[in-house]
């Protein structure tokens, strides 16, 4: 209020001049109080001339855009141009923040991997992140402000948003059969919804996985059991012949070591989901483990085939753990002996790759898999001919066991086969864990060095 004193004083002192200057010539003309009312009434409207002008310039700003500053003038309409100019500044700031802060909390739910899905009282489009437009097909631009039951006509989600009972989430399949979604809708507001979706599908995988893990255990484990409960039974009811009672004998040690193979098996699985991934500065000779291989092929087969072993670089080192790569490679062996028919040939191999990876590959001439099989070669107790593998002692497990032991080690494995014409199967090891003996010394010799050296420093 610094301009309203001045401002009181000023119309005094105009009104005091204007009358003085108007009594002065009015004695002129023989009338002084006219002279002095006209004056001071003429020298207020020259003040107030110029306050409407100032008065103007606010207004004209006002009427604008107001992105240039206000009028710069002094006293009362300088202070109110001021005044409204900081409140304008101040709520565009506060209006800007509040936009930063939607758009920080839309960036945070876009990067949601839920879906995220804003319904109208209508049950109109108003906003969806990525995902939910991936999830239930849409288009997050076009498809706003439309009704989404048009757009999404799967029964469940219709019946579900329609009912309007949100206690549980509703489950139904992604659009064109692309997986399995878990939707959970929130009334929020004035008639709005919250729909939050997301993809189960590799959970419903996992848990039918774990639903015919435990049923085909159960099956693979109460088959032999039922088999030595008869003999149990056979030996001790009825009187058998030396060559009966050895040849149930025989049957039941079969169903024992089959038992014994399964458990054995999910025992390794199980260590191997749960130790941590094997030592990358452990190194295993190749030719040592090709031996070993080799030497456990040949007693399986006991010269029933033909086993070649080519080593291209036998001096190669692969870091791991020797026990696992030594399962991994006598399972992929073993497979090889017990579906090649007599006389058939397996051919073991190693070699160095061009980008310096590893690769142990297994070839044999056996009955072959056929394409459709292949990529579900390493489930658990997957079996192309179940009969055949339990005939030739198989658990089901085997290419599980690889498979686990070949990614613990940061490799991969490739199968490809046809019936009648074989298989080959290869474990990849990345370069990092294919070293030669001279290759590693050094690297022992520098990190020596290394230590050394720092041991000096302190």
């Amino acid at each position: 209020m610094s301009w309203l004193l001045p401002r009181i004083l000023a119309a005094l002192l105009c009104g005091l001049l204007g009358a003085s200057l108007g009594a002065w010539l009015g004695q002129l003309l023989d009338a002084p109080l006219l002279g002095a009312i006209v004056g001071a009434g003429g020298l207020g409207a020259l003040l107030g001339f110029f306050d409407t002008l100032r008065a103007y310039r606010l207004v004209a700003w006002l009427r604008g855009s107001q992105r240039q500053a206000a009028p710069r003038t002094t006293g009362m309409w300088g202070e109110l141009g001021y005044r409204i100019e900081r409140a304008l500044r101040q709520r565009e700031l506060g209006a800007q923040q509040e936009r930063d802060r939607l758009s920080q909390f839309l960036s945070a739910v876009e990067a949601s991997p839920n879906g995220v899905l804003l319904l109208d009282a209508s049950d109109q489009i108003e906003w969806a992140n990525r995902t939910a437009a991936e999830h239930f097909g849409l288009d997050p631009v076009r498809d706003r402000q439309q009704r989404v039951t048009n757009l999404v006509r799967a029964p469940a989600f219709v019946a579900y948003l329609q009912g309007g009972h949100f206690d549980e989430p509703v489950v139904f399949p992604r659009p064109q059969g692309r997986g399995t979604l878990s939707v959970l809708a929130q009334r929020y507001g004035e008639g709005m919804t919250l729909v939050l979706s997301q993809d189960i599908t590799e959970r419903e995988r996992a848990d039918t996985m774990r639903r015919d893990f435990v049923a085909n255990v159960s099956h693979e484990i109460r088959t032999p059991l039922t088999v030595l409960a008869g003999f149990i039974e056979t030996m001790s009811s009825l009187p058998l012949t030396e060559v009966e009672r050895k040849r149930v004998l025989d049957l039941m040690g079969q169903q024992a070591r089959r038992m014994q193979t399964l458990v054995a098996d999910l025992l390794t699985l199980a260590q191997l989901e749960g130790s941590p991934r094997p030592p990358s500065d452990r190194w295993v000779p190749v030719a040592r483990l090709l031996a070993q291989v080799e030497g456990d092929a040949r007693g399986l087969s006991q010269e029933r085939h033909r086993i070649e072993t080519q080593c291209d670089g036998g001096t190669m080192l692969v870091a791991g753990a020797e026990g696992e790569l030594l399962s991994a490679w006598s399972n992929l062996v073993s497979n090889a002996i017990r579906y090649t028919p007599p006389g058939g040939t397996i051919r073991i191999g190693w070699r160095l790759l061009p980008d310096g990876s590893g690769e142990f590959s297994v070839r044999d001439t056996g009955i072959g898999i056929a394409r459709e099989h292949l990529p579900r070669l390493t489930e658990r107790f997957y079996r192309v001919d179940g009969s055949r593998s339990r005939e030739t002692g198989g658990t089901g497990l085997g290419l599980s066991i690889v498979k686990h032991v070949v990614q613990r080690h940061g490799g991969e494995l490739h199968a490809d086969s046809e019936p009648g014409k074989g298989s080959l199967f290869r474990l990849v090891f990345p370069a990092m864990r294919v070293r030669t003996p001279e290759a590693v010394a050094g690297e022992l010799q520098s990190a020596a060095r290394a230590a050394s050296d720092a041991a000096e420093t302190r």
